[in-house]
């Protein structure tokens, strides 16, 4: 990893973005959600139905939910049966989602505290790894890839949900405009945060665009890998498999 790394459009020590990083979900944790359904218009919940359905779980599979937090996609994995593991590296986060899950009735998940990048599972433990919206507040993505892998079974999968570049003539300028003025605006009202908002719009802008982003996967050692574009590429799922 380089001496440097992106934190939205300021170039940081890697140290220093895990810190700050951190210190963004750690204030916005309690509206979080709200915040997904106030900037996306509530089709988060579409594209993380979508996902679910790229994923096929299946009873008594053992899938880890990467920088799962606040339940979401874990609710949604459980349905199927299979044994989730949420795994975040902010316990704010994951006290969120425990809270959540008291309320709806939802036993059986196992909350975690843990990095990306130093995964503490075992080698060929999953059947499943799942991130969604979070690999790009990783601060080593590739070292986060690689341990997704390692910690997969022969034939595990690999998924992610993530924003991306949107390729739609027009629209592409319609939506920057909306993230860079409007999100802010947004997150200072109901999270009483416009900059951790505006963080979390400069990191999709220095995200790796959809073929660079499959090329890291499958530099990570998966094969097989595909990117499902949406709204033209504002949001994208990646995969793989392990062999």
């Amino acid at each position: 990893m380089s001496d440097t790394v992106s934190f939205g459009y300021e170039d940081v020590a890697p140290d220093e973005k895990t810190r700050r990083v951190g210190g963004v979900f750690s204030s916005v944790a309690s509206r979080y959600d709200i915040m997904n359904d106030a900037m996306s218009g509530g089709m988060h919940r579409l594209w993380k139905d979508r996902f679910i359905r790229r994923v096929k779980p299946r009873e008594g599979e053992q899938i880890l939910d990467m920088a799962g937090g606040t339940g979401d996609i874990a609710f949604r994995l459980a349905k199927s049966g299979a044994s989730v593991t949420v795994a975040d590296i902010n316990p704010q986060m994951l006290e969120v989602g425990m809270e959540r899950a008291q309320k709806r009735g939802i036993d059986g998940l196992v909350w975690t505290e843990a990095n990306a990048e130093t995964l503490a599972f075992p080698d060929r433990f999953f059947d499943a790894y799942t991130i969604a919206f979070g690999i790009r507040n990783v601060t080593d993505i590739p070292k986060a890839l690689r341990e997704a892998h390692r910690v997969l079974r022969r034939g595990g999968r690999f998924f992610c949900l993530e924003f991306s570049t949107t390729l739609w003539p027009g629209f592409a300028d319609i939506y920057d405009a909306y993230s860079h003025k409007v999100v802010p605006r947004v997150g200072q009202l109901l999270a009483h945060d416009g900059e951790s908002y505006r963080y979390l719009i400069e990191s999709i802008r220095r995200f790796p665009d959809m073929p660079t982003f499959e090329r890291m996967i499958g530099e990570a050692g998966f094969v097989q890998t595909s990117v499902e574009p949406m709204l033209g590429g504002l949001v994208a799922i990646h995969s793989g498999w392990k062999i």
